[in-house]
Order: C-alpha cells, then sequence, then structure tokens
C-alpha cells in the first residue's frame, strides 16, 4: 500500500502533518502580531474619543459652573427679600451641598458601571485563534 510515487502511507501522511506543524509555527507568530496591532489600533482610536469627549465635558462644566453662580447669586438674592441675607446664603449652600452629595453618589455609581477600555474585538480574534489552533471550532 504505497500513496503516489512509491512512497508508503504512513511516509506521506507524516511529511504532510510535518509541513502542517511547520506552517503552523511559522504562522501563529505573525498571527499574533496582528492580533496585537489590531487591540493598539483599537485601544488608540478609543482613547482619541476619551480624550475628545473629556474635553467637551471640562468646557461644558467650565460653562455650567458660571451659570449655576449665577442662579445661587440670584437665589440668594431673591430669598433674601423674604429672610435676611446670612439666612438665605445658608439656606441656598445646604442646598447645593445636598445636590452635590446626590450627584456624587449617581456619578460613582456611573463609574462602577462603565465597562474597561480593552479591545474587544482583538481578544475575541484571539480566544477564536487558540480555539481553531486547540481544533475547537473553526470562524
Amino acid at each position: 500500500m504505497t500513496a503516489q510515487h512509491g512512497a508508503p502511507e504512513s511516509q506521506t501522511q507524516s511529511q504532510t502533518l510535518g509541513a502542517l506543524v511547520h506552517q503552523l509555527t511559522q504562522q501563529v507568530p505573525e498571527l499574533i502580531r496582528s492580533e496585537i496591532r489590531l487591540a493598539q489600533a483599537e485601544v488608540a482610536q478609543k482613547g482619541k474619543r476619551a480624550g475628545v469627549g473629556i474635553g467637551m465635558f471640562s468646557v461644558a462644566g467650565l460653562l455650567a459652573f458660571f451659570a449655576l453662580a449665577c442662579l445661587v447669586t440670584t437665589a440668594i438674592l431673591a430669598l433674601a427679600l423674604v429672610v435676611d441675607a446670612w439666612l438665605a446664603a445658608l439656606v441656598v449652600a445646604l442646598a447645593l451641598v445636598a445636590a452635590a452629595a446626590v450627584a456624587g453618589v449617581v456619578g460613582r455609581s456611573k463609574v462602577a458601571e462603565a465597562a474597561p477600555p480593552a479591545p474587544e474585538r482583538a481578544i475575541e480574534g484571539i480566544k477564536e485563534d487558540i480555539a481553531t489552533v486547540k481544533g475547537g471550532h473553526h470562524g
């Protein structure tokens, strides 16, 4: 029982297996490098988006601060028409402290819910590559 060119069938299979192993050892490092490049690009893209968003939030925060200062002054002046000025300022300050506490609690919970900026597609690609190499699923 011989395969093509008179070589024994087991020798042909081992040569084919050897060639496959050789190809695999050459292709796996390149595959890993390409997955790392994808991860770097994905993280860089997310970082740029986050940077622009943080800048816009900073501008919005500064403008909101000035608007809030005007509203606080208006509230104190309006309340001072009814009670003493010091009491009006104290009431408004306590209201601001309560609002700050609520905002802090909500903000903390939102930060805790946020997903880490991990390169999700690259990680999934690596998992698929490992599964393929192990003989798991293909695709």
